[in-house]
């Protein structure tokens, strides 16, 4: 080695020591951007994680658990503005999953969604979610899965109830008073034409 690699070599070390591992000469090594995601977001993680299933047993309603393992995902490019950003990265999400073989659905939810989807479910009985909401990869998945969730919840929740008596009157007192005037209006229109004849 040279003089002035050995010194290189002194130097960093003493800086090491005094400045911590960083930083030369009391300066930082490399750049870091005051918009960084880690200082914008110190705590986030962007990793996907599944948690594990909830214990069996918690009844018949959907509890938001969506295994991972039996949705098909895949990424395709995304439309729209965007930049050339667009044109490089597959950020566009399309789950698809086989809707009579999700037994992660209670049996009477999944019964409302095949009746509810039949026009929308393809040829294999395949249901498909997209999402092309933001630019990343992630957040588009999480996307889906919360449309998915949204429309499960939907069809729970979406029990038919019988009408009250009040109401079934309201609709009676309703439909005579538009067949009266219909019938009404017909009266007037034929002794219109028959005045013209006359």
């Amino acid at each position: 080695m040279n003089k002035i690699t050995c010194a290189f070599i002194s130097v960093l070390q003493h800086s090491n020591k005094s400045y911590g591992s960083a930083t030369l000469l009391g300066r930082q090594l490399s750049y870091k951007s005051d918009l960084s995601l880690d200082k914008i977001y110190p705590n986030a993680r962007l990793q996907l994680y599944t948690p594990p299933p909830p214990p069996p047993g918690s009844g018949d309603k959907f509890n938001g658990y969506i295994p991972m393992d039996k949705l098909e995902i895949s990424y395709s490019r995304s439309s729209g503005p965007g930049g050339q950003h667009v044109n490089t990265s597959n950020t566009k999400v399309d789950v698809r999953f086989k809707l009579s073989e999700a037994h992660w659905i209670p049996e009477k939810t999944r019964e409302k969604l095949l009746k509810a989807l039949s026009n929308k479910l393809n040829k294999e009985g395949y249901y498909f979610i997209k999402s092309d909401l933001t630019r990343s990869q992630q957040m588009n998945l999480a996307d889906a899965l919360e449309k998915l969730r949204s429309l499960i919840r939907a069809q729970e929740l979406d029990e038919p109830t019988e009408p009250s008596e009040e109401t079934v009157e309201k609709l009676r007192r309703r439909q005579e008073k538009a067949a009266r005037e219909r019938l009404q209006l017909k009266r007037s229109r034929s002794q219109t034409k028959r005045d013209r004849q006359a």
